[in-house]
């Protein structure tokens, strides 16, 4: 097959022709439609986030495919269905606390590295080796645009933040990095579930009308001033009443003072949600008071992306269209244009942007 291969971190990637996977024990061979390209995507390629991968290495985060083989103990899955294939993958010899590594992209810890060797490369190429539990049926109107449809994951990684936080229908909640890829995919989530009102603090101005153009007056936009404690009392003041939950999601190059201001704003008894990159570049470390945290009975808590539950949640938002797709700005490459595909995504990591690659569909 022929595949995007990263054979040195700072190298741009190469398209070559590898050797097609062959499916093992729980495994699913899929032939990848639509493969989303994460904006940062250039600074896990070039270095800059020291990303434990090994290269030579087929990156990519999932994507939607055509299942090509599946193996024996496949009981629904069928050669041929239309799926989402996550990238998120876990051991299975330990219940209680699974290693992790995003296939073609990231792990934790030696475990998380093991199983990255294990299943090495991810959803740049035409074809792709999966887990049989990481595979999901799409439904049929999916046919009509595999790359709008794989967005699916810039939706699930958020829509982990939330179920962690137990947002429940009418609560408030701040979206700390809203107007980014991923935290802009946290306000349409919380829309689509229930909240009542979504909190959207940021710097960029045109981000935050487009929310509150798309979304109306159920988000509260709030333009951040970088004054920790002003902002701090405009975003309480946006709420016009307590804040429920926080779910931060801002890159690695936000000072930690802006994920404080956001998250110090939630009411007692309310929950923190911290899953974005805030201190893997270096910088000051997130401090929170522990007589507030104690007194207030705040709960703060990490999320590394999603369940497996969260993928169907989400197939089953975008199918009833309780989550749109159709208002995103969807923009398609094919494999031979992948580095042109990656610089794109790098300089269009706005709300609702999406860069995709399209492997040729014809084996």
């Amino acid at each position: 097959m022929r595949a995007a291969v990263l054979t040195e971190f700072g190298a741009p990637l190469t398209v070559q022709e590898i050797p097609d996977p062959v499916a093992g024990g729980g495994e699913v061979v899929v032939k990848v439609l639509a493969a989303g390209i994460f904006p940062y995507a250039e600074e896990v390629f070039s270095g800059r986030r020291k990303y434990p991968l090994e290269p030579p290495v087929v990156p990519g985060t999932g994507g939607v495919g055509r299942i090509v083989s599946v193996g024996p103990d496949a009981t629904r899955l069928r050669v041929g269905d239309l799926v989402w294939c996550d990238c998120t993958v876990r051991s299975r010899d330990d219940a209680l606390t699974p290693d992790i590594a995003l296939q073609g992209w990231s792990s934790r810890g030696e475990g998380g590295a093991r199983l990255a060797r294990h299943l090495h490369d991810g959803s740049f190429a035409e074809l792709m080796r999966v887990p049989t539990e990481n595979v999901h049926p799409l439904p049929r109107e999916a046919e009509d645009d595999p790359a709008r449809w794989s967005s699916l994951g810039m939706y699930a990684i958020p829509y982990g933040g939330l179920l962690a936080g137990r947002l429940a229908a009418g609560e408030t909640l701040v979206v700390s990095g809203a107007t980014g890829n991923l935290g802009s995919a946290a306000v349409a989530v919380a829309l689509a579930t229930g909240a009542g009102r979504v909190i959207t603090p940021g710097r960029n101005r045109a981000a935050l009308d487009l929310l509150a153009d798309r979304f109306g007056p159920r988000v509260a936009p709030v333009e951040l001033t970088g004054d920790e404690d002003a902002d701090r009392a405009a975003v309480s003041a946006a709420a016009e009443g307590p804040i429920d939950m926080v779910i931060d999601l801002l890159p690695p190059a936000a000072p930690s003072s802006a994920v404080r201001a956001a998250a110090m704003t939630v009411r007692e008894y309310g929950r923190v949600v911290l899953m974005g990159g805030v201190g893997m570049l270096g910088g000051a470390d997130l401090a929170l008071p522990y007589p507030w945290i104690m007194r207030n009975s705040v709960t703060v808590r990490g999320q590394w992306v999603c369940p497996r539950s969260a993928n169907v949640g989400m197939i089953r938002l975008i199918a009833s269209r309780a989550l749109d797709l159709r208002p995103e700005r969807v923009r398609t490459f094919s494999l031979d244009a992948v580095n042109d595909a990656v610089a794109y995504a790098a300089a269009h990591g706005g709300p609702f942007d999406r860069t995709v690659l399209t492997p040729p569909a014809g084996r």
